[in-house]
């Protein structure tokens, strides 16, 4: 059974609320990535909020997420403040010297980060790991690894996704935020990837694709997933860089660049907040 109506909009409020609380957080320390971490918003709270299984961070038996794209950590972060991983309070602190809310996310020092992450093209080599540990462990969790579609130009993820379909754990579904922009330009200017679900499927992955904006969309693509066995599965979200930010969507100077004054009043005007919030 789908979402219903009443949880799509909960969903979407809070996907809301983290949207306004990020850039205010990014204006504030003047550093911080914006654009990527908009993009995957709906994806990630619906993960945490609704999908996954994490009662805490040391329990064997919860379900695993790898943020590949490392540069989203704040969206992360305030999920994973939202589910009590640590004080909402904390997130002031993002990128600050000696705070455990680093730029990009750190296993051994944050609550709640299952795997640091950063360097691109890493993420699915190490939830393939952690997929076959669980296999081998006959344990019954589900890793979820959150590509960008600008590090799929990494050979290293391509060479994940061979082994993947050999060894095929069937517990390890990824994603990718496919919004199309990375930090220099569009993809199709740095490196194009051309049709990316005839890709996957010839490496013998399952694809599913929907908008990663809509929250009843990708929970069904989710679902539909975790019934796929016979191969690895791959969720291709198409999403818009800096969504719900008119003048960030789209563009790759949203990639890291500081939020001014002026910008930081119409993002907010836009998000139906305040600037003063």
């Amino acid at each position: 059974m789908g979402l219903s109506e009443e949880r799509v909009r909960e969903l979407s409020a809070l996907c809301l609320s983290f949207r306004r609380e990020l850039i205010r957080i990014l204006h504030t320390i003047q550093t911080g990535h914006p654009g990527g971490s908009l993009s995957a918003t709906e994806i990630i709270t619906t993960l945490y909020q609704e999908k996954m299984s994490v009662p805490s961070a040391g329990d064997p038996d919860r379900d695993r997420f790898v943020l590949s794209k490392g540069h989203a950590a704040p969206m992360l972060y305030l999920n994973l403040a939202e589910k009590g991983f640590f004080p909402k309070e904390d997130l002031a602190t993002l990128r600050q010297a000696g705070s455990f809310l680093q730029g990009h996310p750190c296993a051994h020092k944050t609550p709640g980060v299952d795997v640091s992450s950063g360097p691109l093209g890493l993420g699915l080599s190490v939830g393939l790991g952690m997929a076959l540990s669980g296999k081998l462990q006959k344990k019954d969790y589900t890793v979820y690894v959150l590509l960008g579609d600008g590090e799929l130009q990494e050979g290293g993820c391509w060479e994940a996704a061979m082994a993947a379909a050999k060894y095929d754990p069937g517990n390890l579904i990824a994603i990718v935020d496919h919004n199309g922009v990375q930090l220099d330009g569009t993809n199709d200017e740095i490196m194009p990837l051309f049709d990316l679900a005839a890709k996957f499927r010839s490496f013998h992955w399952e694809v599913l694709t929907c908008n990663g904006h809509d929250i009843a969309a990708f929970s069904d693509a989710v679902d539909r997933a975790k019934t796929i066995k016979e191969k690895p599965v791959v969720i291709i979200c198409e999403t818009v860089k800096g969504k719900g930010i008119s003048f960030m969507e789209g563009k790759n100077t949203w990639h890291g660049k500081p939020i001014s004054d002026e910008d930081y009043q119409l993002a907010m005007e836009q998000l139906g907040g305040t600037a003063d919030e």
